[in-house]
């Protein structure tokens, strides 16, 4: 019971109305892996540069996170620094460092090759190529991206679409490859190019999972404290592949369960800077959350 994640470790500069942070811990597999250890053993595939810190190591380590092929290499780690103003659904980019990323060939072991449970979180979709090319028996595999890799590398990202099982993007990135503006054509037309399911995160507004059998969409988990949304999305996915990989067993009530674990995950990840609240989590924290979330929406 493990899965395998690809994407990025990244160091974070973040402004929100409720403060400032420089040089976090951050990056999608990092935000992604915080919420599925609570369920699985994580495999993390990354780089890193020469200035990355030796603590957020030893920090992922302790967390139970498996590093073997976190790589570190010469030049700059990847950097993202960004501004959230009074809507925190939109995060203003104010600028993108690539560095080592921009070079990156993943390396996994032999065993991680057999690893059944595959994210590809969001990094460049020639890269998340390269990782699907060498795994063995891939049983579930998504895929994540963002719209810097849509208006990119549209036609890579399309191809890669043919080989996923659950394409996950939020609303704007769904309507940007989609060029629909209603968000269930989007995701029929998503669907249509390979994947078995569509999921699309909407923010403060929820998710709605598509595929051809049913659609299920619920709302995000009401909290008042929203601090900083940054890897939200990546949580998200976190709980929502953890939950599956240890379910094992994909059907319509585990996929439901498992959206619902992701939408209460990415709710502890909003309520305060980068991975400070859900790198503190156990699992018991999510399932009372979603025992209260239950009666939410219950009707």
């Amino acid at each position: 019971m493990s899965l395998i994640v690809l994407g990025t470790v990244a160091l974070d500069t973040v402004r929100t109305p409720f403060g400032f942070r420089r040089r976090m811990l951050g990056g999608s597999a990092a935000h992604f892996s915080m919420a599925a250890r609570l369920f699985t053993k994580v495999n993390l595939v990354a780089i890193i540069g020469r200035d990355f810190p030796q603590e957020y190591i030893n920090f992922l380590d302790k967390k139970g996170i498996i590093l073997t092929s976190l790589i570190r290499a010469e030049g700059a780690t990847f950097k993202w620094s960004g501004e959230y103003k009074r809507d925190l659904n939109a995060a203003l980019t104010l600028s993108t460092e690539l560095g080592v990323l921009s070079a990156f060939k993943p390396k996994i072991s032999e065993d991680q090759k057999r690893i059944k449970h595959i994210f590809l979180a969001n990094v460049d979709p020639d890269i998340q190529r390269h990782l699907l090319a060498h795994m063995r028996t891939p049983e579930l595999v998504a895929l994540d991206s963002m719209n810097y890799w849509i208006k990119h590398k549209r036609q890579s990202l399309l191809r890669l679409l043919k080989e996923v099982d659950i394409y996950v993007a939020n609303d704007q990135e769904a309507r940007d490859l989609s060029g629909e503006a209603n968000l269930i054509k989007a995701a029929q037309y998503l669907y249509s190019r390979g994947p078995e399911m569509v999921l699309i995160k909407k923010g403060e507004h929820g998710v709605l999972l598509y595929c051809s059998k049913f659609i299920f969409s619920i709302p995000a988990y009401p909290t008042d404290k929203v601090v900083d949304p940054t890897g939200a999305g990546d949580t998200f996915a976190g709980g929502f592949m953890g939950y599956l990989a240890k379910v094992k067993k994909i059907n319509q009530v585990n996929l439901k369960k498992a959206v619902a674990y992701g939408t209460v995950a990415a709710s502890f990840n909003v309520e305060a800077f980068g991975l400070q609240r859900t790198s503190r989590l156990k699992l018991k924290d999510l399932e009372r959350r979603l025992s209260r979330f239950r009666k939410c929406i219950l009707f």
